[in-house]
């Protein structure tokens, strides 16, 4: 049978707490939901932190450390930390985690975008935390900033750690940004792509669009590997013509709140099992952790730092 990469998205920076009682926000909360889900049979746990007072996405050093290193000592799961961090937070400060941990994959954004939630607001009347309504407002008037400068920067922290990009694609022309950088040099194939899909400011997820991106990346790249992630109920129908496409998939509660239609689901791992289910009708298996470092070439859970 084929192996397919399964990543959880823990909780990330979108969703607040008051859309979902299930959103993890504590670091036990956290720690929990990732070792729920490699028991469930992820690959990888994509991990962002927030403040434990109120829920807020943060990017505290000391809980990625704690987070990290508890999940280390308990199971061999991929740990992929984020460098997008909250909206808004400084450059310098959302690729501190690629030194402070020096992880094995990591997110690295191949361009800037609008990065928009504020039209989610109709959605809730009622917020838990002062902070929600206002985060999700600012988002209107908010570019997510990802420069060939920042990208630069974050490649030679990147290779100095000996950290794997995980190369977050939010628009077919982030495709190109990278494929500047492989042409100079910087970076080296095969890589790997997180295709992000159905956001507001970048490409929406539609069947034709995946398409589009896959074919586009093997004009431009040439070797690559690519997963796919989309926002809300585009998630499981674009994660499963991934896995028909040969890439492999992203769930997690950072890219949508639901199990199905009118159900929240109770977990990441949840949703891990339902695309595993899925992935095992089409005759494909989920990768483990050790198969999926050989796929990715990564150096392996001893050379981190946590």
């Amino acid at each position: 049978m084929r192996k397919a990469i399964i990543t959880a998205a823990i909780t990330g920076s979108v969703h607040t707490p008051s859309m979902s009682p299930y959103l993890p926000v504590s670091e036990r909360q956290i720690i929990d939901e990732v070792l729920a889900v490699h028991a469930a049979g992820g690959t990888v746990a994509h991990v962002h932190v927030r403040e434990e007072a109120n829920g807020m996405p943060c990017a505290e050093q000391e809980s990625f450390r704690r987070i990290a290193a508890e999940v280390k000592s308990r199971c061999d799961i991929i740990l992929c930390t984020t460098t997008g961090g909250r909206l808004g937070e400084p450059v310098s400060k959302r690729v501190q985690v690629a030194t402070t941990l020096r992880p094995e994959l990591a997110s690295l954004n191949a361009g800037s975008l609008n990065f928009a939630l504020f039209q989610t607001l109709g959605k809730f009347k009622e917020f838990k935390f002062d902070w929600e309504e206002s985060y999700l407002r600012s988002t209107e008037d908010f570019i997510f900033p990802n420069t060939f400068k920042t990208m630069r920067e974050f490649l030679k922290i990147f290779n100095t750690t000996g950290t794997k990009p995980e190369f977050e694609i939010y628009d077919v022309g982030m495709i190109n940004n990278l494929a500047y950088f492989i042409g100079q040099g910087v970076v080296k194939t095969p890589v790997y792509l997180q295709f992000v899909m159905g956001i507001l400011g970048g490409i929406p997820a539609t069947a034709e669009n995946l398409v589009f991106l896959v074919e586009t990346a093997r004009r431009q790249i040439g070797r690559f590997e690519f997963s796919v992630c989309a926002a809300g109920n585009a998630q499981f129908p674009m994660c499963t013509q991934s896995l028909i496409m040969g890439g492999h998939a992203r769930v997690g509660l950072e890219d949508n709140l639901y199990l199905e239609k009118g159900v929240l689901a109770r977990s990441n791992a949840e949703q891990v099992a339902k695309i595993i289910r899925i992935g095992r009708e089409l005759g494909i298996e989920p990768a483990t952790p050790e198969e999926a470092r050989s796929m990715l070439g990564l150096k392996g859970l001893a050379q981190v730092d946590f």
